[in-house]
């Protein structure tokens, strides 16, 4: 999908379309904005009844800009009218609003957003049902066996499903047509927005290898750093390398696949039944927090994470046994820890209670920048074995600490 968030919000404020708008930085506050209309319009123009059905009608010049933003938010993503300005999906808030003063701001608004993904993936299950779910706003399909799956090498299925999404929604999306998933994926880049691109076997070396190594899913950040340190920029270079070379440099199974990937060779099927193996909530704080001196506080976030997750495995019918924490201190290190349990829970208080203990192994004397809560080692909900233990017997003591003045305290308070 063509920036989806963005587009969805687009939607509903089509009085920004053609607008540099990033969405990220907090939760909506619509209140705030109604406030703003009823004291420009004070003859009652705009209430809490009508304002959900005028929200076309609101002038750009009330929605707020990241102008002088301070704060430690990040985009989830912007239009592309942002992205001319070098804005994109993961950046500061701080940084963006040096890059594009003028850009609109807007809040997440996930429930909407679920509804649209919701949307375009069951009109594609009705087009072609082969179809593996990438995220909220990405998945594979296998043309292979759809009744003119083939015709102009897909270009008009391809079309269908983009019409037909449209229709439905008003949402535009980007389609990569290639013999397998690795290509497909890269492809799907080439002509955004609402573009279709194919790739075929023969195409590999005119359309592929001039690409950045970077661009293989798969080829992360330190990766791609250490492939440029040996001369390595384009998936050109890197399909000139030998792969013994490769596994010499890069480990048997990461040289090898490095190898294989350059000269666009993917042999993994569309799985229509993929099972998540962990779901996780963080947060990046406003401000750097202390264990101690803002306890409370981010107890507050601590549980809320714990619950968040909770109600994220019971909406989806989940359970896991492996429960851990991520932190990211001031100086942006991050460390993780994690503990299993003999059975399975989704339970709030036993994943706040695992968590709690994981933080014992952890330095808490730094101030911390982000905090998040994962459980892993999912199954369906019901269909664990009976654990032979207790979850109480695998509870040690809460975390504690011994304060400035001989005290001893709950780093973050458990009830």
């Amino acid at each position: 999908m063509d920036a989806f968030y963005a587009s969805c919000e687009l939607l509903r404020y089509p009085q920004l379309k053609g607008l540099p708008v990033v969405i990220g930085g907090g939760r909506r506050k619509e209140d705030d904005l109604l406030a703003k209309l009823q004291a420009a319009y004070p003859e009652g123009e705009w209430t809490e009844d009508t304002f959900a059905d005028r929200l076309d009608r609101i002038p750009v010049g009330f929605f707020p800009r990241i102008e002088g933003y301070t704060g430690r938010g990040v985009i989830t993503t912007a239009t592309y009218a942002a992205r001319q300005f070098g804005i994109g999906s993961a950046m500061g808030l701080m940084k963006a609003a040096k890059l594009c003063p003028q850009a609109i701001l807007l809040p997440v608004d996930f429930d909407r957003y679920r509804h649209f993904s919701r949307t375009f993936k069951s009109i594609i299950l009705d087009i072609a049902p082969v179809m593996q779910d990438r995220g909220v706003d990405e998945v594979y399909i296998d043309f292979t066996d759809v009744p003119g799956g083939q015709r102009e090498g897909g270009r008009v299925l391809a079309r269908l499903i983009q019409k037909s999404i449209l229709d439905a929604t008003g949402l535009t999306c980007s389609m990569g047509v290639a013999p397998n998933k690795l290509i497909a994926k890269m492809a799907s880049e080439f002509n955004k927005p609402n573009g279709i691109s194919i790739v075929h076997e023969a195409d590999l070396q005119t359309l592929i290898w001039p690409l950045a190594s970077r661009k293989i899913n798969g080829v992360g950040p330190k990766a791609d750093e250490k492939l440029k340190s040996f001369g390595i920029h384009t998936i050109g270079d890197l399909a000139a390398r030998e792969q013994h070379w490769l596994i010499e440099n890069f480990g048997k199974s990461y040289g090898a696949w490095l190898h294989e990937a350059a000269w666009g060779r993917d042999d993994r099927p569309v799985e229509t039944e993929s099972e998540p193996v962990s779901m996780s909530r963080e947060t990046t704080f406003e401000r750097d927090l202390h264990a101690i001196r803002d306890r409370e506080e981010l107890g507050a976030v601590f549980t809320r994470l714990c619950e968040q997750v909770a109600a994220d495995l019971q909406r989806k019918g989940y359970e896991g046994k492996t429960i851990g924490i991520k932190l990211r201190y001031d100086n942006f290190q991050a460390v993780t820890r994690d503990q299993s349990l003999p059975g399975y829970t989704a339970d709030a208080k036993r994943i706040r209670h695992l968590a709690g203990q994981c933080l014992k192994r952890v330095d808490l004397s730094r101030r911390l920048r982000l905090l998040g809560v994962r459980v892993g080692s999912l199954v369906k909900a019901g269909t664990a074995p009976t654990a032979g233990a207790s979850y109480s017997e695998t509870i040690a003591k809460p975390p504690l600490r011994v304060n400035d003045h001989g005290q001893t305290e709950l780093l973050f308070p458990l009830d």
